[in-house]
């Protein structure tokens, strides 16, 4: 994965700047795609698709995965892709690490906001929501301070 860091200083002005935290920030992304067979067809599609809007809008530091779901009779995992005629509805999960962020709900308000300006129409839903660990460190959204 190839990051780099970006400072967002629209989000607070900075009187209000005061112990900011580092989070990770993962939402959850439906994405449909036509012209489709199988469900592989689709996930290649809406990876490609999610990382081409992605770029366009200099977002290379988001992590693009494939979403899981559980069977409710088997409980057995397996990949969000469904494909009826030719459609398909993937599920994705976009990963982003937001530092200097007010509260969680900040860091989730940043992360739907810079993941958004992308992926314009695309309903985003947050998955999980977690203090960035040292391990973790490294580049993403930052909100000088």
């Amino acid at each position: 994965m190839v990051c780099l860091r970006v400072r967002m200083t629209d989000f607070l002005p900075l009187a209000e700047v005061g112990d900011m935290g580092d989070y990770v920030v993962v939402l959850e992304a439906p994405i449909i795609v036509r012209d489709v067979e199988t469900s592989e067809d689709a996930i290649n599609v809406a990876v490609s698709k999610v990382a081409k809007a992605l770029n366009k809008e200099k977002l290379d530091f988001v992590r693009v995965e494939i979403g899981y779901s559980q069977c409710p009779v088997c409980g057995a995992h397996f990949e969000s892709a469904f494909v009826i005629g030719s459609v398909g509805l993937v599920g994705m999960y976009l990963t982003i690490k937001v530092y200097n962020a007010q509260t969680i709900e900040h860091a989730e308000r940043i992360a739907k906001a810079v993941i958004g300006k992308a992926l314009k129409k695309v309903p985003l839903k947050v998955y999980e929501i977690r203090e960035l660990t040292e391990e973790e460190e490294g580049n993403g959204v930052e909100l000088d301070g």
